[in-house]
């Protein structure tokens, strides 16, 4: 039993845990500076509004026709009563709060697993720091991965124990998952692999060619696949049911917009937290190759996270947590797990945590003032502003970097293109890509060529052929954002 001095010391290592990761996310300002935060935002007005789920691209007026679903509606109505209830604050503590969710379900997940409060803090300050804090801004996929290692750690805890009862709650996590971000699938595939490997095992036992040197399956593989079944049932529970895996595979589909969005371009050495990546990734692949026995489920899922996380760099979520779930399962094989903290001392943590991002926010300018000014760094604010008292006739071709800011604070004119890049494939993306970028083809452009109002950086390529335009005048320009008419 831990003494009260160690506890202590636990509990306040944990607040800074969290405090910290929750103050470096306020700091930046990361929960209102996503390009996808204002199409979001939008869409959940617009469904608490109608009280129904968009089946269009709605908020487009290149795309307004086109198949669309909302498959992260869950978060998209948060967010908008977030909005609605506290403005420009109630957003960024969203985001924070997913934020936080992140974390502590990462050391919730390694702490589990481990049996070692020590260890479950390292292996989260490194799988943070790979890809969570440094990179990527507060978004529906903080769910996928909060929910993505409470499925890891059930799947491991019943792999320990041999207890398919463990997995009993898992068609309920989907079925949440499912309505808040579409990569549910992660976790499904997972399980999946879970199943196929216990069934091959199976089928090797059967015909007695097992290997001495793997680990034995220890789930029996017919409860495993009734498991499994019932969480693909879940997934189908939502307003757009076996829809959404049209979606995905679509996605799957997409060529070009892998080239043209940034963090779904390939793994690269650029910033620290890759080579935290890379170091977290080695330590697992040996800490699972080294074992007496060798389990086949955890090495495929480190190949299999580890291929995808290097096939695109917003998928280091899911070769991190994988990585440190498997370092953490491999410490438990060799000491006793300690005592965790009761939901009482969590409670008191989650307080603490609280007040102390309450206390840091105004110094730190986390307020409606220093948000909105956060904002006007990034975004066209002013270029708005003025279209707003110089209305000019659409439509409206803007940069893709900007469609979801301007689907939520330009609602009067309908974007050409945003983030949603499912609902405008590959050719148009493409072809908003190289008229922005200033390729030749842009006089032919149909989309430009339909245009009454053209908004785009004064550094992008286009800017400097619209001013010998004679097509188009200039009416508008500062640091952020010029703004074209038609003449």
């Amino acid at each position: 039993m831990r003494r009260p001095a160690s506890r202590l010391l636990h509990l306040l290592t944990l607040t800074s845990l969290l405090a910290g990761a929750g103050i470096i996310s306020m700091q930046r300002k990361f929960p209102v500076l996503g390009a996808d935060i204002g199409w979001h935002l939008k869409t959940g007005d617009w469904i608490v509004q109608h009280h129904a789920f968009p089946h269009t691209g709605i908020f487009s007026g290149t795309a307004a026709t086109r198949p669309w679903a909302a498959y992260s509606w869950g978060y998209e109505v948060l967010l908008s009563r977030s909005y609605a209830w506290f403005g420009l604050v109630g957003v960024a503590l969203f985001g924070t709060a997913l934020t936080l969710l992140v974390v502590f379900s990462i050391f919730w997940m390694a702490q589990r697993l481990s049996g070692k409060f020590w260890l479950a803090c390292v292996l989260t300050i490194l799988t943070c720091y790979s890809f969570l804090l440094l990179r990527i801004v507060p978004r529906p996929v903080f769910f996928s991965i909060a929910l993505f290692c409470v499925v890891l750690e059930r799947l491991f805890e019943a792999q320990r124990s041999g207890r398919v009862q463990t997995l009993y709650w898992l068609p309920v996590v989907f079925l949440v998952w499912a309505n808040l971000h579409i990569q549910f699938i992660y976790g499904l595939a997972v399980l999946g692999l879970l199943l196929a490997i216990n069934l091959a095992q199976e089928l090797a036992e059967r015909a007695r060619v097992v290997p001495g040197y793997i680990a034995p399956r220890r789930l029996p593989s017919a409860s495993l696949a009734i498991v499994f079944v019932l969480c693909v049932l879940a997934t189908l529970v939502g307003p757009y049911s076996y829809h959404l895996y049209g979606v995905i595979f679509r996605y799957s589909e997409a060529r070009f917009t892998y080239r043209m969005v940034q963090e779904l371009q390939p793994f690269r050495l650029r910033f620290y937290g890759n080579y935290v990546q890379v170091l977290l990734a080695a330590a697992a692949f040996a800490a699972v190759g080294f074992q007496r026995k060798l389990d086949l489920f955890k090495l495929w899922l480190l190949l299999i996270a580890t291929a995808l996380a290097f096939r695109t760099m917003r998928d280091a979520w899911f070769q991190c947590t994988v990585a440190a779930a498997c370092l953490a399962e491999v410490a438990r094989a060799h000491a006793a797990a300690e005592a965790r903290e009761s939901p009482l001392q969590l409670a008191g943590v989650f307080s603490a945590v609280g007040l102390l991002l309450l206390l840091a926010a105004r110094p730190i300018g986390f307020s409606q003032e220093g948000l909105q000014r956060a904002i006007a760094a990034m975004y066209p604010v002013d270029a708005v502003h003025y279209l707003q008292q110089n209305a000019a006739p659409g439509p409206l071709w803007n940069i893709f970097d900007w469609g979801g800011f301007l689907a939520w604070y330009l609602p009067q004119y309908p974007v050409g293109i945003d983030p949603r890049t499912d609902l405008y494939g590959d050719e148009m993306l493409q072809r908003f890509d190289q008229t922005e970028n200033g390729d030749p083809s842009y006089r032919s452009d149909p989309y430009l060529n339909e245009a009454g109002v053209v908004m785009l950086r004064p550094r992008d390529r286009l800017a400097p052929l619209l001013e010998q335009d004679p097509r188009f005048r200039r009416v508008y320009e500062d640091k952020i954002a010029a703004v074209f008419v038609r003449r």
